[in-house]
């Protein structure tokens, strides 16, 4: 399945990113291991993150308290949000195509 970031998404990615990094040198990229990882798990097995909203699905970053909301398309998984879990719930559901 192809792939494709929301550009809010995407800018939330490289916050996130930019401010473990400011935290501990290093720290941005493994949060970025750890995204991709879970990303090749929603490619892999597309149904298998938890069901938020019909249509759209959340699958856990083990490390990092943030959960990659996701819907599909027919052959692409949509990225909406890389969503901090303790802060605004919700607040990318405006993002639903």
């Amino acid at each position: 399945m192809k792939i494709r970031f929301l550009e809010l998404a995407e800018r939330e990615m490289y916050d996130a990113v930019t401010w473990y990094d400011s935290q501990s040198y290093g720290l941005g990229t493994e949060f970025l291991d750890e995204v991709d990882q879970v990303i090749r798990r929603i490619a892999a097995w597309p149904f298998s993150g938890t069901e938020l909203e019909p249509g759209i699905r959340r699958c856990l970053i083990k490390r990092f308290p943030y959960g990659i909301i996701y819907g599909m398309d027919s052959d692409t998984i949509i990225i909406l949000a890389l969503a901090h879990l303790h802060r605004e719930p919700r607040y990318w559901l405006d993002r639903i195509i």
